[in-house]
């Protein structure tokens, strides 16, 4: 499954009524650590289907930024039924991904 882009419009609808978990990164284009996670999580996209992951621009999105409490970038937060179930901020390797969702 490819990463998808998420907004205020599509966030209910891919983001908290998805069936599946959903790996959440919310990003800028400026930022030096979001562009080295971006490859990551094409990865994990691409590896396991059972997981949607989505991309949330906090520049175009201050408003959802706001309320994953973004206080750094990447933030990137895995949510389950709607409920953020973990979250981390900053580079993280593809290894500590992939245990957050077992």
């Amino acid at each position: 499954m490819s990463v998808i882009s998420v907004n205020s419009v599509n966030f209910n609808e891919e983001v908290i009524n998805s069936s599946k978990p959903v790996l959440v990164d919310l990003w800028a284009t400026w930022c030096g650590p979001c562009r080295m996670m971006a490859p990551v999580l094409d990865e994990i996209a691409s590896e396991h289907p059972e997981v949607k992951v989505c991309k949330i621009n906090v520049d175009e999105e201050p408003e959802l930024a706001r309320s994953f409490r973004v206080s750094a970038i990447p933030t990137v937060a895995l949510i389950k039924n709607g409920k953020v179930v973990d979250s981390f901020v900053g580079f993280k390797p593809k290894s500590h991904i992939k245990s957050m969702l077992v």
